[in-house]
């Protein structure tokens, strides 16, 4: 009986252990956020900030360079997930749709390009962008990151595309519309969980990368938000309440992304791993 009892709560039980170890640093740094500087530097572990205060995010709201470098997160993040959705979505069609010599190829090229660490380029990067006078700009940047999602983009939605039915396509095209139209009406509305997958995995590469912005920006209004973190032990020192808040701040975006995208998302993941 103890037996059968232990072999039904187990997986309850890890599941909500792994659910504590994961979640607890996420909240221990969104509460720390809005505590004192007393509570903080306590010998005794105040885990519920009853008498929380705002200090905290107003001096990181106060940090120079903040919103600066926030538009050039929003706008090198959303810029690279767009062009990746566009350009993957040609390719993937492409590749599921399309015979040509060398299609299997160039899937594992991609699948090769996936697996393989970016820091191996970033020498020739590096030489590739002050060659072109683009040090200390925002469209490298954007370009990389384009880069580096753009083969999961292409193999998630190639399961996507060649999952729907050519028929519908076929009975599209002999209902008057060209090949780009049928795409456009029939196919793309198909393909939403693929594309909430992969703009997910796009936001959260490219917003969380910052090796790269430090390589090729050095002008600090040049740099993003992961970069900017980094600098608080000399911008407010010891700190931790307005560090803690600015790192709220920065997370706070993929939490929301994530939550709008997250059923779509995990969707799209599975099915692009088995279909096509």
């Amino acid at each position: 009986m103890n037996r059968s009892l232990f072999a039904r709560t187990w997986p309850g039980t890890l599941a909500v252990l792994l659910f504590v170890v994961f979640v607890f640093p996420v909240y221990w740094m969104f509460s720390t956020a809005f505590k004192q500087r007393g509570d903080i530097v306590s010998e005794t572990p105040v885990f519920l900030p009853l008498d929380g205060t705002l200090e905290n995010f107003r001096t990181a709201f106060a940090a120079d360079h903040f919103w600066k470098l926030v538009g050039n997160s929003v706008t090198v993040t959303v810029s690279a997930v767009l062009l990746s959705l566009v350009i993957g979505l040609a390719a993937s069609f492409a590749l599921a749709r399309m015979k040509f010599k060398g299609r299997r190829g160039f899937v594992v090229a991609f699948m090769i390009a996936q697996m393989a660490p970016w820091e191996v380029m970033v020498i020739a990067i590096y030489l590739i962008v002050r060659d072109a006078d683009m040090l200390n700009s925002l469209v490298p940047l954007t370009l990389f990151y384009m880069v580096m999602v753009l083969p999961f983009t292409i193999l998630t939605l190639r399961g996507y595309v060649a999952a729907v039915p050519r028929e519908l396509e076929e009975s599209a095209m002999v209902d008057g519309c060209s090949r780009p139209q049928a795409f456009i009406k029939v196919i793309f509305p198909l393909l939403a969980p693929g594309l909430m997958a992969t703009s997910l995995f796009g936001f959260i590469t490219a917003w969380n990368e910052f090796p790269m912005v430090l390589i090729l920006n050095k002008d600090v209004e040049m740099q993003t938000l992961p970069l900017w973190l980094t600098s608080f032990q000399t911008i407010f020192g010891d700190n931790w309440g307005a560090t803690m808040a600015a790192s709220s701040l920065f997370a706070v975006p993929i939490l929301i992304v994530f939550v709008f995208l997250q059923r779509r998302a995990v969707a799209g993941l599975t099915s692009g791993a088995v279909k096509g």
